[in-house]
């Protein structure tokens, strides 16, 4: 079998996908642009990708195609209706950022909380050498035992952000959908978790539902001291909208690890921002990449190709 890896550098190099047990060539690329995508596949019998985008109108010239492996959870990237009917079997990788995630989350919640990213900031400078005493006051310190965590998605990794955050003393709330009829047991409100929480996570899915569930008017029930953490996707908040209630204090900050474009543009205002806003925070899209997590990750992979090799599913 022909597999073709269109991505690498989706991965860290330092922890690549074992390669599997039976006979195969092995054809990889770092990067793969939609223009390149059709040449390069066209004699796969495999492909293994992060985030190349395979539609239905490409799907259909690629006869040969049996399998799509994601290096990741996510499969937006697939038109899955279109792989179903051309016997295209599409298989992900679930469940191995269970602790990572969930971790980065907490990260981002006492960087917010503590300011922690601003007295850093401040030593590139040499702020505390200037200092006529041993320490200096300028930014907001909060406690997170007490706190409210709103949790929108309770998934895997909300829970696990849940039960992280409980044993740090705080109070968590599950929010349920948007619009639901029925607020399910153990669950709150969707505006009510909004109004209450001093912090709220997403870690839903993205749908047609949630695209832009953090919007306008979605952030002018959140309490104006509130915090939003963003680990999930991109789309999931309306970036200007955002960046507006940081800028108007309706929002006292954010962190984000994910964007609607990735990578995003030099000017995405919400990048241009960060340089200056003290109270947003960007990271990479890097809060699922432990080493750990990439070993489980990659192990997965591979498991998935051997499965299919074996039994066609």
């Amino acid at each position: 079998m022909k597999i073709v890896f269109l991505d690498s550098t989706a991965l860290p190099k330092h922890l690549p996908i074992p390669r599997p047990d039976f006979p195969h060539e092995w054809v990889e690329y770092e990067t793969t642009a939609a223009e390149q995508t059709f040449e390069r596949a066209k004699d796969a019998d495999i492909i293994i990708t992060s985030k190349v985008v395979f539609k239905r109108e490409l799907l259909q010239r690629l006869p040969q195609l049996k399998l799509i492996a994601l290096t990741a959870t996510g499969t937006n990237n697939i038109d899955l209706a279109a792989a179903k009917e051309l016997g295209i079997v599409v298989k992900n990788v679930a469940g191995y950022s269970s602790v990572t995630v969930p971790e980065h989350v907490l990260g981002l919640i006492f960087s917010l909380k503590h300011s922690l990213h601003l007295w850093y900031r401040d030593q590139l400078e040499g702020k505390w050498a200037n200092s006529k005493q041993f320490c200096y006051f300028d930014y907001p310190m909060q406690d997170i035992r007490g706190a409210t965590l709103g949790v929108v998605g309770k998934g895997n990794l909300g829970s696990e952000v849940g039960r992280l955050a409980e044993a740090l003393g705080m109070r968590v709330l599950y929010a349920e959908h948007k619009n639901a009829a029925v607020c399910r047991e153990g669950y709150t409100p969707f505006f009510d978790v909004l109004a209450q929480s001093d912090i709220v996570t997403l870690h839903c899915p993205l749908t047609s539902e949630t695209e832009n569930l953090i919007n306008r008017e979605t952030l002018s029930h959140f309490k104006p001291s509130a915090f939003l953490i963003n680990t999930g996707r991109g789309p999931l908040v309306d970036e200007q909208a955002l960046l507006d209630a940081l800028q108007t204090g309706k929002l006292a900050g954010a962190a984000l690890d994910v964007l609607v474009k990735e990578p995003p543009e030099k000017d995405n205002p919400l990048m241009v921002a960060a340089k200056t806003l003290p109270n947003l925070i960007v990271t990479p899209h890097v809060a699922w990449a432990s080493d750990s997590a990439v070993t489980i990750l990659v192990n997965k992979v591979r498991e998935n190709l051997e499965e299919f090799f074996r039994t066609g599913k």
